[in-house]
């Protein structure tokens, strides 16, 4: 009972900061979990709060590093809001029981890739037989668009010898310990073009679509307080679209908030200028429910969770409409 009042005083509290005019003794203070280290793919809600479209809404955001399970915990226990997170984790969660839910769409393409040295041929999936595979971990986004393309290639786990490496993909490459690495498609790439380092890839996006990176709320939120819920997902999209008109100017905002940003710009740049196009789509924010009943049967294939669930349980288009 003492866990329900609290949630409803929280509640309470939201409304308050967002029916009034946006003075800082009114706004809402929400510490946004990120999933990530602070980097230049969170450009978007930098825009949203140098430009003070959170402000505006009613909240006062402040970002969390945290990894986005822990986010996704939190959210599910109505101890915050919001949290950013992959697919994925809001599927796995809601097989869990965990009352998550999808409001906004922010990646429209799946972001894994698999590259490899000049020297080692990808033309198509099935290339893919036979080659030593370094990845960061067997579980979480990587994993499924490895998985993903296997299948793809009509190719099991079985058929390449899968390592394990931690998040050394690009030194392990260099060095020949393995022939191929799982990357983010908008972050390795980049960084090895600017370097003038040619590669051979193969994009999960170009063989699969599944869903990525969304904004996530929980059942309580969507069903008592939309909103709440729209004002947060209008300030966040009205962020991702200043970035899409802007990149220079986003860019510049994000070295407030990036330490080192200034010595790597180059490749950082390319790394927003990558992430960009994964971002693009003629509706900002809509999910697709196709992309969410693919990531559930490769999921499923792969253990991660027992049976597909309803899509319409996942996520929810009723904020970006």
């Amino acid at each position: 009972m003492r866990t329900r009042l609290f949630y409803l005083f929280i509640v309470m509290v939201l409304l308050i900061g967002c029916t009034g005019s946006p003075g800082a003794s009114e706004l809402t203070s929400i510490n946004l979990p990120m999933g990530y280290v602070a980097n230049v793919q969170f450009t978007p809600f930098y825009m949203a709060k140098e430009r003070e479209y959170f402000q505006k809404a009613g909240f006062d955001v402040s970002f969390d590093y945290r990894w986005e399970t822990d986010g996704i915990q939190l959210v599910a226990a109505g101890e915050i809001p919001f949290a950013i997170a992959s697919g994925d984790q809001v599927i796995q969660a809601r097989s869990r029981g965990l009352p998550v839910v999808a409001v906004a769409a922010w990646y429209q393409r799946f972001p894994v890739a698999i590259i490899a040295s000049e020297d080692t041929p990808l033309r198509s999936p099935e290339d893919l037989r036979g080659l030593s595979i370094g990845i960061p971990e067997t579980f979480g986004a990587s994993y499924i668009g490895l998985r993903a393309l296997l299948k793809a290639g009509g190719l099991t786990e079985a058929d390449i010898d899968l390592q394990a490496i931690g998040y050394t993909q690009l030194a392990a490459l260099t060095a020949g310990t393995v022939d191929a690495v799982v990357v983010y498609a908008n972050n390795e790439p980049a960084v090895l073009a600017q370097q003038g380092i040619p590669f051979n890839s193969l994009y999960v996006a170009d063989y699969a679509h599944i869903v990525s990176a969304v904004l996530v709320s929980n059942d309580t939120m969507v069903k008592e307080q939309p909103k709440v819920v729209r004002a947060f997902v209008d300030a966040f999209l009205k962020g991702l679209q200043d970035v899409l008109d802007d990149p220079d100017a986003a860019f510049e905002i994000s070295k407030k908030y990036i330490e080192g940003l200034e010595e790597n710009a180059a490749a950082q740049r390319g790394v927003l200028d990558t992430s960009i196009d994964y971002w693009r789509s003629p509706e900002l924010g809509k999910l697709d429910a196709d992309s969410w009943q693919q990531a559930q049967t490769v999921m499923a294939e792969i253990g991660l969770i027992e049976q597909t669930m309803p899509v319409e349980s996942l996520f929810t288009n009723a904020f970006v409409e």
